[in-house]
């Protein structure tokens, strides 16, 4: 038997599925993702064999390529493109776990939808644990994954939206739905998509605006804080920030987040006192008062003591305080440490390292600083997302300086710095970070 030349002929192949097997599974999923009508899309026999085939130029019809990527839990892109090598790592557990999820989907799909004029409760329930654990598992999986996961989830919680007219359950799925656009934003944020993330924070915020649920508010007003600083609208990101502290039921992780971003914001525009203002108000732990996306979901909606420290570091070295911004970076260090390897962030690990890298530099002290390097240097480079890139070209720039540029260190140390930021997340969508700043 020859080898199949798409990936979706080899995962056909691996479930022993016949042409008559394939159309029966294709109409079923056609069924439950754009439902019975003339639009509904069929595949032929002939159709079938040009798209196993290899021969297909470009994908099929947006329609077609819905269904695919429902039944096989895989972006249309790749089911045209080759199989995987037997050579690469882990490919039969990630088939064999892309088979459970999908028979999973499927069959949770067909029990709900023998429901009549409403969902069943169960069918809503396994959403939201899917969108909590996701935010949950953020910090470990590279933000092309979760971009993947994320766009899944949200066309799921949409469709679902058309087959209830239970207020609480809509209201439930526009929540769910604002969740998965808020980590698309993140994700496309921490792929340098500055103007997909800002659009994208929006719209999860008119989700929340929908529901009239004002921690999702928050949390995605808060976000178009730090992109506005960040993408050189330094002026609207307090207004931001302010706008986000203003809405109700915020739980104290909330309010300190969002204190955080705007001590960043104020960093950025040069306001010290302003800056400080915020600073403090950040570490104030206030009344002990919770909400449930920030503190109960937590994961990416929530705000660790780690960050916390991390962006401390940052403002201070926004503000020219190397002091501060040493302690506080190796603060955040220690304390993830401390932490279970699974309940670690690779990022804000090499997000803190790279702070306490630039707070040695500012006092010259360039072993220091160079140790500090070799551990940010450890990330996976799917986990470089913007932050860390961008501390890492202010590092690179920072070694330009004339006492430093002449020390040997110095010059092996830029060479690694580049190489660093040359393989990073943003290559997956071919944009190259901007100037170098210091980030969320």
């Amino acid at each position: 038997m020859s080898e199949p030349r798409t990936l979706l002929k080899a995962l056909i192949d691996q479930r022993k599925w016949t042409w008559a097997v394939f159309e029966r599974e294709f109409a079923r999923a056609a069924a439950r993702v754009i439902g019975a009508g003339f639009r509904t899309p069929t595949v032929g026999e002939t159709q079938y064999r040009r798209w196993t085939s290899g021969t297909l130029k470009g994908l099929p019809s947006a329609d077609a390529c819905r269904v695919l990527e429902d039944m096989f839990r895989v972006e249309a892109s790749a089911l045209f493109g080759p199989p995987p090598q037997p050579s690469e790592p882990a490919v039969a557990q990630f088939d064999l776990e892309a088979e459970i999820a999908m028979t999973a989907r499927e069959a949770q799909d067909d029990a709900g939808a023998t429901a009549a004029s409403s969902l069943s409760d169960l069918t809503i329930d396994q959403l939201r644990d899917d969108v909590y654990e996701l935010a949950r598992t953020y910090s470990h999986e590279s933000p092309v994954e979760i971009w993947r996961q994320a766009k899944i989830l949200r066309d799921q919680a949409e469709r679902h939206r058309d087959r209830t007219a239970v207020p609480a359950q809509q209201q439930a799925l526009l929540i769910i739905a604002g969740q998965a656009a808020a980590l698309l934003s993140t994700a496309a944020f921490d792929l340098g998509s500055f103007d997909g993330a800002r659009r994208l924070a929006r719209v999860s915020a008119l989700y929340g605006e929908t529901a009239r649920y004002e921690p999702l508010q928050a949390y995605a007003t808060g976000n178009l804080a730090y992109i506005a600083y960040y993408s050189g609208e330094q002026s609207q990101a307090p207004v931001h920030a302010r706008r986000a502290l203003a809405y109700a039921g915020l739980g104290n992780t909330a309010v300190r987040r969002l204190h955080a971003i705007e001590a960043r914001a104020y960093g950025h525009l040069g306001d010290k006192p302003s800056a400080q203002r915020a600073l403090a108000l950040s570490q104030d732990t206030g009344v002990d008062g919770q909400d449930e996306l920030h503190d109960t979901v937590g994961g990416e909606f929530g705000f660790t003591d780690e960050r916390l420290a991390m962006s401390t570091a940052s403002t201070a070295l926004l503000l020219g305080d190397g002091r501060t911004a040493e302690s506080a970076a190796m603060r955040a260090l220690e304390l993830m440490a401390a932490r279970p390897p699974r309940h670690r962030s690779s990022e804000v690990f090499g997000k803190a390292a790279a702070d306490l890298a630039m707070a040695r530099l500012l006092s010259n002290d360039l072993d220091g600083a160079a140790e500090a390097i070799e551990t940010m240097l450890s990330t996976l480079g799917t986990h470089r997302g913007t932050g860390l890139v961008a501390r890492a070209l202010t590092l690179r720039q920072a070694l330009t300086r004339k006492h430093l540029r002449s020390a040997p260190l110095t010059t092996d140390l830029g060479e690694r710095l580049e190489d660093f930021t040359r393989f990073h997340s943003h290559r997956q969508v071919h944009s190259p970070c901007s100037a170098p700043a210091l980030d969320a």
